[in-house]
């Protein structure tokens, strides 16, 4: 037996094609169970190997049927003189064959004992059998039964017969008797073929000629009982098992179609029928379902714009709508679940569906210098070397210089023409020299210089005590205070009281003579600090403005105090 089972395994494990199982002689089906005889010689192991590799094992007679059954297959007397092995084996031992009842000890390959039929040949004394042995079947000649013998199970018999058990069957395909052309021919899983069999095991195969249709035979799960059918949806040949419709078969445009009575609706398998209900055409149909009112029963699947309907007819896909030609889109096509989106290319935007050009954010700038573009919608205005936006209004540029002394700005084609910004005065140079304003004692109190301006820091004494303003004096203090700095917030200003009435102090005196000679000099700057903005060629003015003579004016008035003190 061993090397019988390497002789099989052996060519498979080499990776050579395993040997073709041969042909049943003969085979019948009764309910569940179908039986096979194969006609070549084999020992008892090799005959049950050989019924196990078709998914059965050797015949078990447990009544008269299953013995006419292999009457049958044998055909009369075709058989006379085999012998074929059945599933019958005793273990290897001895025993009195007198209280072991019908089987005498010997048992089915199934691993039981059970039968309610045997039929032993008759032998001469019944002395107690020793195995191991097997039993085979034979027909003597005018037999009208078969003998059971037994026989060593490494002996050669003529033959074996193997069982088939199945939990479902199909009947074979019923078929109109005015399609004469048409012929069936069925292959059942243990390899018998034919046009003519009883019943046919689930798993089995129906080829319907001249259409070259194939249909298998299949049960539910948990049903005896199987159908024929096949995997594409709808009717067959309507002369053929009604085209395996459960109500009628009808022909429609030269193909066959499968109807359902009134109020009754065909299922997606375009064969079966279930009692009509609108919500369940509904549920048959992913999204729309339209009932038909010519023919009863009958419904066609429908879906929304953006999908088509499936294979099944039933199902709905997406459309790739940006497959289409042309493209729904001038530019970027995104699909989506039954649509789609245009999107632009960079540089573009949508405005009204449509991708226009994005314009340059400085088209139609009014600034006074050049325009910066900050993104792809907004700009900046910036100024040139020296200049600053002015933050009253940041389209125009403003001269800017946050040092002593910076270079003017003259026009090139009269190099005499400069300007500089405010607070600063043009030397002889072409530069802009810082004013000092501290010099000009314009705070009553401590002065800080600044680049174009200046900050006085409020003393004790002052309306803005502690406070840092151009002006201490709150009637000055909403007056500019130069260029070079943000303007100081004005203050509320104090309330004067009159003076009182009566003869004239001499320091009033000096005080005023004072105030008479500052302000003299200070419009005296005031005009040479316009004539040089003017770009106009230096004059004596301009030498006196150039000279210290604002300082020796000064400085003969605190002389003349110090000798009216005395």
């Amino acid at each position: 037996m061993l090397v019988l089972l390497l002789g099989v395994l052996a060519p498979a494990g080499w990776g050579l094609p395993a040997p073709t199982e041969p042909p049943p002689h003969g085979s019948q089906c009764v309910e569940h169970d179908c039986f096979a005889l194969f006609r070549h010689p084999e020992s008892f192991a090799a005959a049950s190997l050989s019924c196990k590799r078709r998914h059965g094992h050797l015949m078990t007679v447990r009544s008269s049927v299953a013995a006419d059954v292999i009457s049958l297959l044998l055909g009369g007397d075709g058989g006379v003189g085999l012998k074929l092995w059945i599933g019958l084996e005793l273990p290897p031992n001895c025993s009195d064959v007198a209280p072991l009842g019908p089987l005498r000890g010997f048992r089915w390959v199934t691993g039981d004992n059970s039968t309610s039929y045997s039929r032993w040949a008759r032998v001469a004394d019944e002395a107690p059998l020793c195995g191991p042995l097997c039993v085979a079947v034979s027909a003597a000649a005018g037999a009208g039964e078969l003998a059971w013998e037994t026989q060593r199970c490494n002996a050669t018999a003529d033959g074996f017969l193997c069982e088939f058990p199945f939990a479902a069957s199909c009947r074979p395909l019923p078929v109109e008797a005015a399609a004469a052309n048409v012929s069936i021919t069925y292959s059942t899983p243990f390899g018998a073929r034919g046009p003519d069999f009883q019943t046919l095991p689930e798993g089995s195969i129906a080829t319907v000629e001249p259409s070259a249709l194939q249909l298998v035979c299949r049960a539910s799960p948990g049903e005896g009982e199987a159908r024929w059918g096949r995997e594409v949806p709808g009717a067959w040949v309507c002369s053929v098992d009604n085209g395996g419709c459960e109500h009628a078969c009808t022909l429609s445009a030269g193909a066959p179609r499968c109807v359902c009575a009134a109020d009754t609706v065909l299922q997606p398998d375009g064969r079966s029928c279930a009692a009509r209900d609108d919500h369940a055409c509904h549920r048959l149909c992913e999204q729309f379902c339209v009932l038909s009112t010519d023919a009863p029963g009958e419904y066609s699947c429908m879906c929304a714009t953006g999908y088509r309907l499936a294979a099944d007819q039933h199902r709905c896909e997406d459309v790739d709508d940006c497959l289409l030609e042309p493209s729904p889109c001038k530019q970027r096509c995104v699909n989506t679940q039954g649509g789609f989106e245009c999107h632009c290319f960079p540089g573009y935007e949508m405005l009204d569906g449509e991708c226009v050009e994005l314009l340059d954010p400085c088209f139609g700038n009014d600034c006074e210098y050049q325009c910066q573009p900050i993104g792809e919608t907004d700009f900046r205005c910036i100024c040139a070397e020296g200049f600053a936006p002015d933050p009253k209004d940041p389209h125009k540029c403003l001269m800017f210089c946050n040092k002593t002394v910076c270079e003017a700005d003259c026009d090139p084609n009269s190099p005499g023409v400069c300007r500089c910004p405010e607070g600063y005065i043009l030397d002889e140079d072409s530069m802009c020299a810082d004013i000092d304003e501290c010099a000009s004692n314009e705070c009553t109190g401590a002065c800080r210089n600044l680049p174009g301006s200046f900050e006085c820091l409020c003393g004790p004494e002052t309306a803005l005590a502690g406070q840092v303003a151009t002006d201490c004096d709150p009637v000055k203090v909403n007056e500019d205070a130069g260029s070079g700095e943000p303007p100081i917030s004005p203050t509320p200003s104090a309330t004067s009281r009159p003076s009182p009435a009566g003869p004239m102090h001499s320091g009033v005196l000096i005080g005023i003579s004072i105030a008479s000679l500052s302000l003299v000099v200070a419009l005296l700057a005031l005009l040479c600090h316009l004539r040089k903005k003017q770009g106009t060629s230096p004059a004596e003015l301009e030498y006196k403005c150039g000279s210290p003579a604002k300082e020796v004016v000064l400085q003969q008035v605190r002389t003349d105090l110090t000798a009216q003190k005395l």
